[in-house]
């Protein structure tokens, strides 16, 4: 019962104040933003509480890996923007990323060379992203009142449909499923829809640079929460990740 609770309070709790400062600073800071785990850290912890620390590290180099994924729906979600609507670009991001997962599946890297390719992937996929359009997007329409609630909800249901079946998925499919970028894929359909493809696609780089904190966190849970436990480890995990965002905000605010 008190998994539960940590499930549908931290949750939408996290999505809900991600959702507010992402809109108070633009798109491409919003992608940024997400790029802190917020549905696979509660995902991680759950896991370690509920099947104990070496099913959590093995969930954790798995979700490392589905950072690639997650660039490949970045790639494929850009690329189809500006010639397709919102449905058509999420569903060829999702088939990507699932393609992605598929692939992956059987790769067996230890961590630390893991975490190199990963890095080298998202690299490729920031250099690989389409083109920043010229011109002004155009004005954005009224946020409904449910936008925030309704991402929430879909979060939350997101963590709890994954984290129930994980003992029949195993710890290492279930750390690639894991990072679906879910949250992700709210705000940049939301972006495309009210704003245009460019807001929309600013989202999906701004994710790709928040990754690279994404993937530090989870090489450094899958090192040491067997060794250090799970408060020591996520707590060192959580340092690294805010160290890493800090230098991916500079970089993304020098680069726009």
């Amino acid at each position: 019962m008190n998994i539960l609770v940590l499930k549908l309070i931290l949750t939408p709790a996290l999505i809900g104040t991600a959702s507010l400062a992402g809109r108070r600073w633009g798109p491409a800071v919003s992608g940024w933003l997400v790029g802190i785990p917020f549905t696979s850290a509660p995902i991680a912890l759950f896991l370690a509480l509920g099947h104990g620390a070496a099913f959590a590290a093995a969930a954790a180099s798995g979700t490392m890996a589905g950072t690639i994924s997650q660039a490949a729906f970045c790639l494929a979600y850009a690329w189809l923007a500006g010639r397709f609507g919102s449905l058509v670009s999420v569903g060829a991001g999702s088939l990507a990323f699932f393609a992605s997962t598929a692939a992956l599946q059987p790769v067996g890297l230890s961590v630390f060379p893991l975490f190199l390719v990963v890095s080298a992937a998202l690299f490729a996929a920031l250099r690989l992203m389409p083109p920043r359009a010229s011109g002004r997007p155009r004005a954005a329409r009224a946020v409904p009142a449910w936008d925030i609630p309704a991402r929430m909800v879909v979060a939350t249901s997101f963590v709890l449909l994954l984290t129930a079946i994980a003992p029949a998925l195993g710890p290492r499919l279930t750390g690639l499923l894991s990072p679906f970028p879910l949250y992700a894929a709210v705000l940049t359909v939301f972006a495309h829809r009210l704003e245009g493809a460019a807001p929309a696609v600013e989202v999906l780089r701004g994710l790709l640079v928040g990754l690279f904190a994404f993937a530090g966190f989870f090489l450094a849970l899958a090192l040491s929460i067997e060794r250090a436990g799970i408060a020591t480890a996520f707590a060192l995990a959580a340092s690294i990740t805010i160290a890493i965002q800090a230098v991916a905000l500079w970089a993304l605010r020098r680069g726009r």
